[in-house]
């Protein structure tokens, strides 16, 4: 029966209508609401996912990390020797070192030392699914030659461009010569705005105070066929406590649970959020309020004709419903330039993912929903005795 009378009388829809610079100012105030939590949700995505770029790259079934091992801006080394253990277990094929610090890249234009995160690794095996680091890591071998991370902070230099003109590239890191001899594409991140990957030997040569047998991170290929988490709990409940066995993707929701609890970066951009969301509900409620309040003598008289409470209030909740999708429609839309600009100025991963899209059309829906309920109280008090 109600749909009926909403598709004779679209009650809701007219009272939007009939006030468009009112309807311009609510879509306006409940897209830059939209805006603000796109842009909240879309920095801590990125910066997350940048974070972890690295870890999700690692060419390994398991890994095997310090217990106190939590961020890549501050790495915690381990024996090498607890990594060959583990080639003692069934299932495991091989494994590979990883040594992590943090070196002074100069600019050879600017003469500017920057720091930069420095992977040292086993030219001889692949520790990396980066393609650009699988092709070239054998040029690694020699001493002094490094791959170049090219999606990295500017201020390292043109290295890419100039690299793929003249297919080399001279600077300095830790002020020792180095040759680049490849790049790769991996981004900033909140411990590095960029990264060098070389061979072990030359890693050690860099940073001459680093001993050979003290390793951050150890790389487990398996065999096979063999299961992952099995061999994982083997060598949880085998090992020493000084080291601890995770997956890749174990090893990357580390670092990300430091960035977001181990620091006040999660909370700031939750509040962001939350502070969009409130900006959402006090505007939508100003709109639907003086939207009734205006029409109260015509609320009134459409009880007397026999519409019920009922009908009235779900017309409301209809008019936040209409709000919401024309306000959260054109802030998706500007989401996707405003994200462009971003990854341009800061070289972050910022894209617009299908989950984040929904989430914040879910809290718009409950942002107006909320907002129409609050209004409600005003239309309840709409009497016919007011006009009669």
């Amino acid at each position: 029966m109600l749909s009926k009378i909403f598709r004779k009388t679209p009650l809701a829809w007219r009272q939007l209508m009939k006030e468009k610079t009112r309807l311009a100012v609510a879509v306006a105030g409940i897209a830059f609401a939209d805006m603000l939590m796109f842009i909240q949700m879309g920095f801590e995505g990125a910066l997350f996912d940048a974070a972890i770029q690295p870890h999700r790259n690692l060419q390994a079934d398991l890994v095997l990390i310090n217990p106190q091992f939590q961020t890549l801006f501050s790495v915690k080394s381990f024996s090498r020797e607890r990594l060959y253990q583990t080639l003692a277990y069934d299932g495991v094929e091989s494994v590979s070192p990883l040594y992590i610090s943090t070196g002074q890249w100069r600019n050879p234009e600017t003469r500017q030392d920057r720091a930069i995160l420095v992977w040292g690794v086993d030219p001889a095996k692949s520790a990396f699914k980066f393609p650009e680091v699988q092709k070239n890591q054998y040029q690694i071998q020699q001493l002094y030659q490094v791959l170049f991370d090219q999606a990295g902070r500017p201020e390292y230099g043109a290295v890419g461009d100039i690299f793929k003109k003249t297919g080399k590239f001279q600077t300095e890191l830790n002020s020792i010569g180095i040759n680049v001899k490849g790049v790769f594409s991996n981004g900033a991140s909140f411990a590095a705005d960029g990264n060098v990957i070389t061979s072990d030997s030359t890693f050690l040569r860099i940073f001459p105070e680093r001993k050979a047998d003290r390793i951050e991170v150890g790389l487990i290929t398996l065999k096979p066929g063999v299961d992952a988490e099995k061999v994982r709990s083997q060598l949880t409940a085998n090992l020493p406590n000084d080291v601890i066995v995770l997956t890749p993707e174990g090893f990357a929701q580390t670092e990300k649970a430091y960035w977001a609890n181990g620091t006040g970066i999660g909370f700031i951009f939750n509040l962001g959020v939350g502070v969009g969301f409130i900006v959402g509900i006090v505007i939508v409620y100003q709109i639907l309020y003086s939207d009734v309040s205006e029409h109260l003598p015509e609320y009134a008289t459409l009880k007397a004709m026999g519409y019920t409470d009922s009908y009235l209030l779900i017309a409301l909740l209809q008019e936040a419903l209409l709000l919401a999708i024309l306000g959260y429609l054109p802030a998706y839309i500007l989401s996707f330039g405003l994200y462009q600009v971003t990854y341009a100025a800061t070289m972050l991963p910022i894209v617009m993912k299908l989950e984040r899209a929904i989430s914040v059309f879910i809290l718009t829906i409950i942002m107006c929903s909320v907002s129409g309920a609050i209004a409600m109280r005003k239309l309840r008090s709409a009497d016919p005795a007011d006009v009669f």
